[in-house]
């Protein structure tokens, strides 16, 4: 058997979906062909081509009346099921997973479906934003950690509520982003410098995606070119714990303290 045969078994398999449900349908137990036309609403001589269809490729055998899947058949079915799991997974998360490859986050592929996804859309743009606030203030009496690329009020009054109510809060922000900060965010930037539960970093080199951690609970954030927080994926996975509590601790060797960057402003 050659590549194109098997890709010609695919395109047969995926070129209708009465074939698709077909498989699935004797997969499940075997059948007359008169109870495969109830149970995939199709006439008896498209289940008797399909049949005959399949039996060419082995997928499946007429035993007695009934049409039984063999183990090839079998694989066949489980093998297209996981592509169309995976197919699914690609709608659902390819622009996380596409905005983090674009700055090469290396965030690890078995990760992806681990959690949560929050994502900024046309009927909500600021979805990703609002739900980083929620978590902020959910974080209220934990140790916080967190590196992000933007500073916006609402992260300072939440941040600010959740130090108010206990935290301690380590942040790494984005150099390019601290003469704007105490510009336009000067009450934050003094409480991040002299509030015991506050420690501020500063990272030399551009930020381009965002981690959160508190608890048992990890974050990454997805921000498209311009730097809005598009997706937020939230994950207990050890998988995704363990990688971000990699990337905020190699942020923060490289980073510089807030108040060093403030004195030479």
């Amino acid at each position: 058997m050659t590549a194109d045969d098997g890709h010609d078994g695919v395109q047969y398999l995926a070129g209708s979906p009465v074939r698709v449900a077909m498989l699935r349908a004797l997969r499940s137990e075997p059948r007359r062909p008169a109870s495969l036309t109830a149970a995939v609403d199709a006439t008896r001589t498209t289940i008797q081509r399909i049949l005959s269809g399949f039996r060419e490729r082995d997928w499946v055998v007429k035993r007695g009346a009934a049409y039984h899947v063999t183990p090839t058949g079998k694989r066949v079915h489980d093998a297209y099921e996981e592509l169309l799991d995976e197919v699914e997974l690609a709608d659902r998360y390819g622009q996380f997973a596409a905005d983090l490859e674009r700055v090469g986050a290396d965030f690890p592929p078995s990760a992806l479906d681990t959690g949560e996804l929050t994502v900024a859309a046309d009927r909500n743009p600021l979805a990703a934003v609002d739900r980083l606030t929620e978590l902020l203030r959910e974080g209220s009496g934990s140790e916080i950690r967190a590196v992000s690329p933007v500073v916006i009020q609402q992260f300072n009054n939440a941040a600010a509520e959740a130090l108010d109510a206990g935290a301690e809060v380590e942040l790494v922000i984005d150099r390019d982003v601290v003469e704007e900060s105490i510009a336009e965010f000067g009450p934050a930037t003094d409480r991040a410098l002299h509030d015991d539960g506050a420690t501020v970093y500063v990272s030399p080199e551009p930020i381009e995606y965002g981690v959160f951690r508190y608890d048992d609970l990890a974050c990454v954030t997805a921000y498209d070119s311009r730097n809005n927080p598009r997706c937020v994926l939230e994950s207990t996975d050890s998988g995704v714990v363990d990688w971000v509590d990699d990337k905020f601790e190699s942020f923060v060797a490289e980073a510089q303290c807030l108040s060093g960057v403030v004195e030479n402003t």
